[in-house]
């Protein structure tokens, strides 16, 4: 197939996926997705234990994208282990993302744990990212926090691991997070995770409650953004290190600059939390015609091959 791509060594029928955090919280819905057009599914971010997540309402939908401060609401680790298990055991030569994160290095460690521990198959993503915890700060901005997390995580943890990372803004922030990066046997940097504690205003209020309105935003606003992260990382990290492209993906256009700016897969947000895992197909769709009219037959023969003026 023409959108067939690799990550770590897994194989994947359609590069484009769900981003967690929308439409994957439970086996109803990881199903749906599952029997979609997308490459595969990864999972609602998961936490040791279940979380009710912040205060309703915690997401609005505008014009040009989203903003939201859900809190990681989830089912906890062990139900997501043993939802893909199911789906596992139903689809042997399929592989699937399971997210998961905790707040502090030892609850990180214990979670991580857990997982190594337990039978899952398929790809793990850390995620060092999420903006919307109120009292708690991403991970990935401090580096030196960073680094010693995954020092210790490399001395132990034995399935293969992507972290997911907030928007960089700095080039130097670039260079000194792909130093870090690149000192360990990391499968794939998922980028990016919305842009922490935007605001937006409606009839003269904030349009969310959690931090007095303060959340991420997400959607086709957020894409120039995502679009830099994914090819500042494809410029620095080393070459076995897949990149996940997210942020802004609606349209096969959409995707196709991703890739082209290096990303092995995409994963789409806030347009299926608003069209559902139909989009999917259209997405697929559209890509593949851009493919067709440009003479591309594989991802790999555009990836990463941006042009510079």
């Amino acid at each position: 197939m023409a959108l067939k791509t690799k990550v770590a060594g897994f194989e994947f029928d359609n590069c484009i996926m769900n981003a967690s955090g929308v439409l994957c919280s439970d086996v109803t819905s990881l199903e749906k997705l599952d029997q979609s057009a997308a490459g595969t599914f990864i999972t609602k971010t998961a936490t040791i234990e279940y979380r009710e997540g912040n205060v309703k309402p915690r997401y609005y939908k505008y014009n040009i994208g989203s903003i939201n401060s859900f809190g990681l609401p989830n089912m906890s680790i062990d139900y997501y282990l043993d939802a893909v298990k199911q789906f596992q055991e139903k689809n042997p030569n399929k592989t699937y993302f399971l997210s998961v994160t905790e707040m502090g290095e030892d609850k990180i460690y214990d979670i991580l744990k857990i997982v190594n521990d337990s039978d899952f198959e398929g790809l793990v993503e850390l995620n060092l990212s999420c903006p919307n915890v109120e009292g708690k700060p991403q991970v990935a901005y401090d580096f030196e926090t960073t680094e010693r997390i995954l020092t210790e995580i490399f001395k132990w943890f034995k399935k293969p691991l992507g972290i997911k990372l907030p928007p960089f803004f700095d080039m130097s922030h670039f260079d000194q997070m792909a130093d870090i990066i690149n000192q360990f046997p990391i499968a794939y940097v998922n980028a990016i995770n919305s842009i922490g504690n935007g605001l937006i205003v409606h009839d003269e209020s904030v349009a969310i409650k959690p931090k007095q309105g303060f959340g991420g935003l997400g959607g086709s606003i957020i894409k120039p953004t995502a679009l830099a992260n994914v090819h500042a990382w494809y410029q620095r990290l080393n070459p076995e290190i897949s990149i996940i492209g997210t942020g802004g993906i609606s349209t096969g256009q959409d995707a196709f600059e991703h890739i082209l700016c290096g990303a092995s897969m995409v994963q789409v947000g806030t347009a299926l939390g608003h069209n559902g895992p139909q989009l999917f197909e259209r997405i697929t769709q559209e890509l593949e015609a851009i493919m067709t009219q440009k003479g591309y037959s594989e991802i790999d023969d555009f990836r990463g091959q941006l042009q510079y003026l």
